[in-house]
């Protein structure tokens, strides 16, 4: 029998939750679990978790947490995309970076890419990869009234421009055919060499290229305002967008102070954006983004039409790793995601060997392959806006556009991007962000798969022909893993010099049940600087000095409960020194030191400190 449709239960039926509802459940959770809150409130707070630039996390949103409109796709402020039609149609533009000087392999991977699902390229030249003068050759067999060229020819760009303008005539592709962007960006070679001198002249020919694509090159813009250089110097996504924003406005008022009219102006400029594994954070930064040009474009007095950013997102390098690299395929994956969800119009995801050099064919094609199938068989982009609604991500976002313009206006009130870079006022703040970071990946706060948790001693190294190094003296380039990846650098240099890496010895006290938690977290820390180990599980101490000395360590560490601690380390530790044991160390915190015990390891401890000195003592060179 058919139930009658105003009989069937529906949700409004049921009482209203209220946020005080849900904030006494969590209260008594953690009062269980032996925090205590003193109200709900605080319980909630509790659950916070803080995010750069000074933002929070909450575990709780509501429709009351959002305080902009975020209008509608393609619409002032753009916060939920710059066109209409999102990426619905044809998905966004999945454009693959080249960095190989060979002109020849350059050319073979370019056709093999645009055969296989990529949509334009995107061309390191100059010192940073191909020669200038290759360009024809790398582009020989593409037809470039189909497949958009991004160029980035540093300080060269306007000698890479000729080449690609003399192609379009040769090959005679029609100007309104002709698409990409020529990449001239002056304060990003400043931010990437430090220098200053000239970054006027370059300026210059900068707005000269951006005139003569307005005049004629309709889908042809002159600039791209890269914030990699910042992302890469360890920069927080408030300070990417915030340096990003003050270099659009000087290139902004360059471009009109020479004769375009504000729209013109804005259609010669495209965005180039990092993406990382943060997937909300990604997803909120380019929101962000957009919201905060719009802003720039209507109190310029730009029309709507022109006032949309169009965002180049790419990868991050900060989060690549040189060891276990293939777990950067599902960083990528997850930052690419982010990017086509935030609403980047084109999105480059790097090869995952590309910490360790130039990449090769598979890791090409894993690069694109990850966009083909989010884009084909995910259907990602058939949604538009999919993070509409969100009201985390929508709060998140505008939380971070505030943070970002407050540093765009510091920015301004210094005189500017290139003041700003002169003066040191960026470098010194992303150092200091960098610090910052770095500490909490030191305590491993911030882990990282493969690296600093969950290393394989036993990896096989992937060799892969060095990249160039690209214009260097400016901002630092960093990464995650840098620190851990340097204390691996000196352990395979002890293997190679000695045939064996240094070596710790875990004593194992009791059980299983007592030992393996702290047992296997040590394993954990130490090989994550390189260090070997080996381990017996027993209580009796002259058992471990025995297998101590069969071990050939120097270093000896205690791993078991608090209570085996108590009646068992300082006996152990005894028999580990008297067996010749440098240092007794003991996973976790006791109350008391036991006697013999010089060091503690525990979660949230300085990991790459304990790391160094314990090299340092085994005698591994640095």
């Amino acid at each position: 029998m058919k139930v009658p449709p105003e009989r069937l239960p529906l949700a409004a039926e049921f009482p209203a939750a209220h946020r005080e509802q849900w904030q006494q459940l969590v209260e008594g959770v953690l009062r269980k679990s032996g925090a205590q809150p003193e109200d709900g409130a605080a319980a909630e707070q509790a659950l916070t978790t803080a995010l750069p630039d000074g933002l929070r996390a909450r575990p709780l949103y509501t429709a009351e947490d959002t305080s902009v409109e975020a209008g509608y796709p393609g619409f002032p402020p753009f916060i939920r995309g710059g066109r209409p039609q999102g990426s619905a149609v044809a998905g966004w533009d999945v454009r693959q970076r080249h960095a190989d000087p060979d002109r020849r392999r350059t050319n073979e991977a370019v056709l093999a890419d645009l055969e296989h699902g990529v949509g334009s390229l995107w061309l390191e030249l100059g010192d940073a990869g191909l020669p200038v003068a290759a360009l024809p050759e790398a582009l020989t067999g593409v037809y470039l009234d189909l497949a958009a060229v991004a160029l980035d020819a540093g300080p060269e760009f306007t000698a890479a421009a000729e080449q690609l303008f003399k192609l379009y005539e040769e090959r005679e592709v029609s100007p309104g055919s002709a698409a990409g962007n020529l990449g001239a960006d002056p304060l990003g070679l400043q931010a990437r060499t430090g220098s200053a001198d000239r970054t006027e002249a370059l300026l210059a020919e900068a707005t000269a290229l951006a005139a003569r694509c307005a005049a004629g090159y309709p889908q042809l813009r002159a600039l791209t305002v890269d914030a990699l250089p910042y992302h890469e110097a360890g920069a927080s996504p408030a300070q990417e967008l915030g340096c990003a924003l003050a270099t659009g406005v000087a290139y902004l008022r360059a471009l009109t102070a020479t004769g375009l009219s504000v729209d013109a102006a804005l259609g010669q400029l495209e965005f180039r954006y990092a993406a990382d594994a943060d997937q909300f954070l990604t997803i909120a930064k380019f929101r962000a983004a957009r919201r905060l040009w719009a802003r720039v474009a209507e109190v310029s007095g730009a029309g709507d039409e022109s006032s949309a950013q169009r965002q180049h997102a790419v990868t991050s390098r900060v989060m690549m790793t040189a060891r276990d690299p293939w777990v950067n395929m599902l960083r990528t994956t997850v930052a690419c995601l982010a990017a086509g969800v935030g609403g980047a119009d084109a999105v480059t995801v790097l090869p995952f060997d590309s910490a360790l050099g130039l990449p090769d064919a598979f890791a090409r094609r894993i690069a694109r392959n990850t966009q083909s199938i989010l884009l084909e068989e995910s259907h990602l982009a058939r949604v538009i806006d999919p993070a509409g609604g969100s009201w985390y991500v929508e709060q998140l976002g505008e939380e971070l556009a505030q943070a970002a313009w407050a540093w765009f206006q510091e920015i301004e009130r210094a005189g500017g991007q290139q003041a700003a870079l002169e003066s040191g006022l960026v470098g010194e703040r992303i150092a200091a962000t960098w610090a910052e970071r770095s500490t909490k990946l030191a305590k491993r706060r911030e882990p990282v798969t493969g690296v600093s948790e969950f290393p394989n001693l036993d990896e096989q190294p992937l060799v892969r022909e060095p990249a160039p190094a690209g214009p260097t003296g400016g901002l630092p380039q960093v990464r995650r893993a840098e620190a851990y990846e340097a204390l691996r650098d000196r352990s395979d240099a002890h293997l190679a010099a000695t045939g064996a890496r240094p070596a710790l010895f875990l004593a194992s006290i009791g059980t299983a049940a007592a030992h393996t938690a702290r047992t296997t977290f040590a394993a954990n820390l130490f090989q994550a600087g390189g260090i070997a180990t080996s381990s017996l599980a027993s209580v009796d101490p002259a058992a471990f000095a025995s297998a101590f000395r069969d071990s050939g360590a120097s270093v000896a560490c205690l791993c078991s409960s608090d209570a085996l601690y108590g009646e068992h380390a300082s006996s152990v530790a005894q028999a580990l020194k008297d067996a010749g044991a440098q240092r007794v160390l003991l996973a976790g915190r006791p109350a008391e030191v036991p006697a013999g015990v010089d060091e503690f390891i525990y979660a949230g401890g300085d990991a790459v400190a304990v790391l160094t000195s314990l090299l340092d003592l085994i005698g591994v060179a640095r």
